[in-house]
């Protein structure tokens, strides 16, 4: 079964997967701290920007980003509409916009926004596979855990095919019209112990292959394949810095609004 769609391989997926996850959880850090909106949107369109060098086209990574585009609005809209201030542009029932609460709903989508492009930008990049060899040979991850979170990965489409065959499988013999449709239990109880029952075994062969190959002692391994650093680090770690710096600069220095320097 075919998870992921064909593309074009750029700069980004040769970032170290270890740098890059670091990079990106302290971009996670650094939008929580910033209260400035004017420096918020910078930053935003910013990691938005990075997004079209992932290799996709972007039909889609809009069909990708719709769901952060929807979180957008959301999350913007519902602090908008019941947020509290003093200066009121519109009041009807329950719905009560001021200019302090629009402001702090811009800010809150934004800063959701960015952090949907960080994870997007992450996951069309990273391959699994090279992400946990990179764990294992830079940041001492032990191969044990490592190997047992890949095993768990490439067991995901099988898991899908054995739900697929079952549900044909219990088509055939008719046991799906005999009880309710809305019987909850029923249906959950027919899927899910022939699956836990499959899981656990093959979950068994697994652990007894990984402790027959060597996988449970300290021992050191080598790696077929091998994950270092390069110039696309330097480039990814310049890109974030210079973006962060001249967001900062442009949102000081030209503001979008000057009133709204802190949104808290």
């Amino acid at each position: 079964m075919q998870l992921s769609f064909p593309h074009r391989e750029t700069w980004l997926h040769n970032v170290n997967p270890g740098l890059k996850m670091i990079i990106l959880t302290m971009m996670f850090v650094i939008v929580i701290l910033i209260h400035n909106l004017n420096v918020m949107t910078n930053v935003a369109m910013a990691m938005m920007l990075l997004l079209c060098w992932t290799g996709h086209p972007w039909y889609r990574l809009i069909l990708y980003a719709s769901p952060f585009i929807l979180v957008f609005i959301s999350t913007s809209t519902g602090m908008m509409m019941f947020g509290k201030g003093e200066t009121t542009w519109y009041k009807w029932g329950l719905i009560h916009i001021t200019e302090e609460s629009f402001y702090r709903g811009l800010h809150l989508g934004f800063r959701s926004l960015s952090m949907a492009a960080a994870g997007l930008l992450f996951g069309l990049t990273t391959k699994p596979v090279r992400l946990f060899y990179s764990l294992m040979q830079q940041w001492r991850l032990p191969a044990k855990y490592a190997y047992s979170f890949l095993a768990a990965m490439r067991m995901i489409p099988i898991l899908l095919d054995e739900f697929q065959t079952l549900r044909y499988a219990i088509r055939i013999r008719g046991t799906q019209q005999r009880g309710s449709r809305w019987n909850v239990y029923r249906t959950l109880k027919r899927y899910a112990i022939p699956l836990l029952a499959q899981s656990i075994r093959r979950a068994q062969r697994m652990a007894v292959a990984m402790e027959a190959k060597g996988f449970t002692d300290g021992a050191s391994r080598t790696y077929y394949i091998q994950i270092g650093y390069s110039r696309a680090d330097l480039w990814f770690v310049f890109y974030y810095m210079l973006t962060l710096t001249a967001a900062y600069y442009i949102g000081v220095t030209f503001p979008y609004h000057a009133t709204m320097v802190d949104v808290r």
